[in-house]
């Protein structure tokens, strides 16, 4: 009750207009109301058409028309927040990518490649203490909308970790875009999980090794070590737990305990498929254990398919795309994204000549000197 009235509030304030349902008058909307549609539609998923009922009943005439009409300009407004956003995604260390399909209904291809599907590929790169989260929606894949992120990386950088799941789809494949490549365990582990009614006693050693492995990362957060002293420690407990589980596997082949062609025994083929790749987080300082923070990232955009059930032109999903990476990227980073949206609105030409100084993690800052 008191989000509704919250949401209320700040919408009233923004736009007013009619005071009674019999009395209609102009529109003028604020930095307020613009940000709480955006963050209604595009952090909740709330549509359009939805708020429009909801913003009757609370006595504000807002057409869903009228609330596009808002979003539009206002994402266009702020793009080179978005420009700066990516390109600090670009020097990231580490980087996460996967994709979910989406309906986009009038999509313009420069390309006849026989493709038919489109996608909502999100990335999010760690850059030091920082998370930045990036959505791209249209007929490119995951690996190719990162080839396009990592095409602006600093000359000089190393490559960075890129955590994705086994698809091939999900990898660069532009010359001069390198990455040390590391599978997700998550997926690897599902595959087991997925047998374990079948296999218990089996299927019960392969988790319960992961489990202890899983345990000592949520001690290396615990006790905030650095990514090198998080590697040692991965070395000291997790790499023999790791090299005895290969022995296993090798055991249930070349014994012919497991048939290779049953559930166990395909899902003890994928991890030693991608073993090496599986287990990059024991040779290689930051690389993470799995590829969750990508998965749980692309929930806000399957959750916007859910409701909304699709994009109606590229259009649509470029401004669809700019807002969800603002938001995500302040939820990830503990930020209000209300209100840096707030702000980002209040001073667009400030923000847009120096987009450096107004990220989620320093905007404060440069406001509070814009207000003084």
């Amino acid at each position: 009750m008191f989000e509704m009235e919250r949401c209320a509030a700040y919408l009233l304030s923004g736009i007013h207009g009619r005071k009674s349902l019999q009395a209609p008058a102009p529109i003028n909307t604020t930095p307020t109301a613009v940000a709480m549609i955006a963050l209604l539609k595009y952090g909740t998923g709330m549509p359009f058409n939805r708020m429009e009922r909801l913003e009757t009943q609370l006595g504000i005439p807002l057409p869903a028309a009228t609330q596009w009409e808002l979003m539009e300009p206002a994402a266009g407004s702020l793009e080179p927040i978005l420009d700066e956003l990516i390109r600090q995604a670009a020097q990231g260390g580490v980087v996460h990518n996967d994709d979910t399909g989406m309906r986009i209904l009038k999509l313009l291809r420069h390309v006849d490649d026989g493709r038919t599907g489109t996608f909502t590929s999100g990335i999010v790169s760690l850059r030091q203490e920082w998370k930045i989260a990036l959505y791209f929606s249209g007929w490119k894949h995951a690996g190719e909308n990162l080839a396009d992120v990592l095409k602006r990386r600093a000359a000089g950088l190393d490559a960075p970790i890129q955590m994705c799941d086994a698809l091939s789809r999900n990898t660069p494949k532009l010359p001069g875009v390198e990455v040390l490549l590391a599978n997700c365990l998550a997926h690897g582990r599902r595959q087991v999980v997925g047998v374990a009614a079948n296999f218990p006693e089996e299927c019960r050693y392969v988790l319960e090794t992961l489990g202890k492995v899983y345990q000592t990362d949520a001690e290396a957060r615990e006790r905030q070590l650095s990514p090198a002293s998080r590697l040692r420690l991965h070395q000291q407990h997790s790499a023999p737990l790791m090299e005895e589980l290969y022995q296993w596997m090798e055991v249930q082949f070349g014994e012919h305990k497991t048939e290779p062609n049953s559930g166990l025994g395909k899902a003890i083929s994928y991890l030693q498929r991608h073993w090496t790749k599986l287990t990059l987080f024991l040779r290689q300082a930051g690389a993470p254990l799995d590829n969750n923070i990508a998965e749980r990232t692309l929930k806000k955009a399957i959750l916007h398919r859910k409701n909304a059930l699709f994009y109606k032109t590229m259009n649509g999903a470029r401004v669809g795309d700019f807002f969800m990476s603002l938001i995500h990227t302040c939820e990830l980073n503990r930020v209000n994204p209300f209100d840096y949206l707030t702000e980002l609105l209040r001073h667009p030409a400030e923000a847009a000549l120096r987009p450096a100084d107004w990220m989620p993690w320093n905007y404060r800052r440069d406001a509070a000197a814009v207000a003084a």
